[in-house]
C-alpha cells in the first residue's frame, strides 16, 4: 500500500519537502543530497531487524546477513581511510564524540577542543553541552585578525594544562586543518590526538583536504555532508584502541545499530571508492572558491578572506544585517544558508554577525563555477536589498529557473 493511502497527512509533507529540495538552492554546508540508491537502502525491511553486538557476536538469533552488511562497510571504509579498525554503529556524529570521551576520561579530566564561536563543534566543550558540562574542556580559538588557527596557542595552552584528549576538526572553519600538528602537539604532552572530520571526510577521500590518518590515534566522523551518505557516524582508530572504543559504542552507550542505516553507509562508501567521487570532490573545492570570490566582488567580506574546503562564513557586520534576517530573506527566495557565529562575534548565537554556507549539495546536482558566479550575485543581492520587495521577487525567479535546470530526484515517487 503506498504511503499517499496510508498517512495522506505525512505523504503530503514529504511531498512538499521533496519539493523545496527540489526548487531550492541548498547552501547549508552540512547537508547534501544522497543517491536514490542510498535511499533505498535506508527505506529497506533491514530496519526491522535487532542486532545487538557485532557481526559475529550478536544477542539475537538471524543476523547473518545483518553481519554481511555491516563487515562489508567496515572492510569499506578501512579502505578508504586507511584506519586499522572501524566502529560504524554510533547513532551521529554527537554521540561519537561522547563515545570517544567516555572511552578514555573520567568526569573532571583535562580536555581541548575548538571555541564554537571559532568555529568548533557543540560536543567540543560548549558549556551548555553534555561535554562541557561532565569533563574540564580548554577551547583554543583562531587569530582575530587572520581568523586562522593559531597553533602557537594551541601548543601552549596543552603545555599549561596538560590534557588527556586534544581535538581537532571543526564546523565552520573554511581552511585546511593540520591534523599531523595537532598530533605532534599531542605527543608532546602525552595526550591522545583525536580528529573530528564531519564536515571534510568525502574531501579527504577524495584528497582535497590532508588526511588525519595514519598518525592520528582517533577519527570520527559522521557518514553525510562531504561524504554523501546518510545520516550516521564512524569511529575510526588505531588497532590499540579498538577494543576500548567498541565496547564503550556497545553495550555502554548504546543499544542495537540501526541495520538500515549501516547498508546506506555501506552504499555511500562504495560510491565514494570510485574515480567520479574524486572529481565530484574537487569540484566541490572548486564550486567554493569560485562562490567564495564572487560574494567578495559584491561587496561581502569573509572570515579568513576565502575558503580552502567546502565552507564559506561571511561577515555581515559592515552591512547593518544581522545573520538571522540574511538567512530569513534568502529562505524567502530559495537559498538556504544558516545564520552563525562569527569569530569575536559582538552578536548572540541565536541573532549572529555571520552566515554559513557550502557547496556539496549544489555540486551533487552537478552546478559548477558558471552558477557559482551567479549564486553569489543573487545572495548579495538579497542582502543589500533586504527590504526590496522588486529585487527578491527577481531574484526568486532566478533561482526557480537555476534548479529547474539542475534537476534532483526525477524520477523519485512517494
Amino acid at each position: 500500500m503506498s504511503l499517499k493511502k496510508t498517512d495522506p497527512q505525512i505523504a503530503k509533507s514529504l511531498q512538499k519537502e521533496i519539493n523545496r529540495q527540489r526548487q531550492g538552492l541548498e547552501l547549508i554546508p552540512s547537508e547534501n543530497f544522497v543517491s536514490e540508491a542510498v535511499l533505498k537502502a535506508l527505506g529497506s525491511p533491514l530496519t526491522n531487524k535487532y542486532s545487538e553486538g557485532y557481526p559475529g557476536k550478536r544477542y539475537y538469533g538471524g543476523n547473518q546477513f545483518i553481519d554481511e552488511i555491516e563487515s562489508l562497510a567496515i572492510d569499506r571504509a578501512k579502505k578508504l581511510f586507511n584506519a586499522q579498525h572501524v566502529n560504524i554503529q554510533p547513532y551521529s556524529g554527537s554521540p561519537a564524540n561522547l563515545e570517544v570521551y567516555f572511552s578514555f576520561l573520567e568526569p573532571g579530566d583535562t580536555i581541548m577542543g575548538m571555541n564554537l564561536a571559532h568555529g568548533g563543534h557543540l560536543t567540543h566543550g560548549h558549556p551548555v553541552n553534555l561535554s562541557g558540562k561532565i569533563f574540564n574542556f580548554i577551547q583554543y580559538g583562531v587569530d582575530k585578525k587572520t581568523h586562522l588557527i593559531d597553533y602557537d596557542q594551541v601548543e601552549k595552552l596543552a603545555k599549561k594544562y596538560k590534557p588527556k584528549i586534544i581535538i581537532s576538526g571543526a564546523t565552520a572553519y573554511p581552511r585546511i586543518i593540520k591534523f599531523k600538528k595537532f598530533h605532534e602537539i599531542a605527543q608532546k604532552v602525552g595526550a591522545l590526538s583525536m580528529a573530528d572530520i564531519a564536515h571534510i571526510a568525502g574531501l579527504i577521500i577524495g584528497k582535497a583536504h590532508p588526511s588525519p590518518f595514519p598518525f592520528t590515534d582517533i577519527v570520527t566522523t559522521t557518514t553525510h555532508k562531504t561524504l554523501r551518505g546518510p545520516r550516521g557516524a564512524m569511529i575510526l582508530c588505531k588497532e590499540k584502541y579498538a577494543q576500548i572504543i567498541d565496547k564503550t559504542v556497545f553495550p555502554g552507550m548504546q543499544g542495537g545499530p540501526h541495520n538500515h542505516t549501516t547498508a546506506a553507509i555501506a552504499v555511500a562508501l562504495k560510491e565514494a571508492s570510485k574515480p567520479s567521487f574524486k572529481t565530484y570532490v574537487h569540484q566541490i573545492v572548486k564550486n567554493a572558491k569560485t562562490l567564495a570570490q564572487s560574494l567578495k566582488q559584491n561587496g561581502l567580506d569573509l572570515i579568513s578572506n576565502g575558503t580552502d574546503n567546502h565552507l564559506i562564513l561571511v561577515d555581515l557586520i559592515k552591512t547593518n544585517v544581522t545573520g538571522k534576517q540574511a538567512e530569513k530573506a534568502l529562505e524567502q527566495v530559495g537559498i538556504y544558508v544558516n545564520k552563525n557565529m562569527i569569530p569575536y562575534d559582538p552578536r548572540t548565537p541565536f541573532n549572529p554577525s555571520g552566515i554559513r554556507l557550502g557547496t556539496p549539495a549544489l555540486t551533487t546536482r552537478g552546478m559548477k563555477e558558471k552558477q557559482m558566479k551567479l549564486i553569489g550575485q543573487l545572495i548579495a543581492q538579497v542582502i543589500y536589498n533586504i527590504d526590496n520587495k522588486q529585487v527578491l521577487k527577481k531574484v526568486s525567479q532566478t533561482v526557480k529557473q537555476l534548479t529547474k535546470a539542475y534537476p534532483l530526484y526525477p524520477n523519485l515517487k512517494i
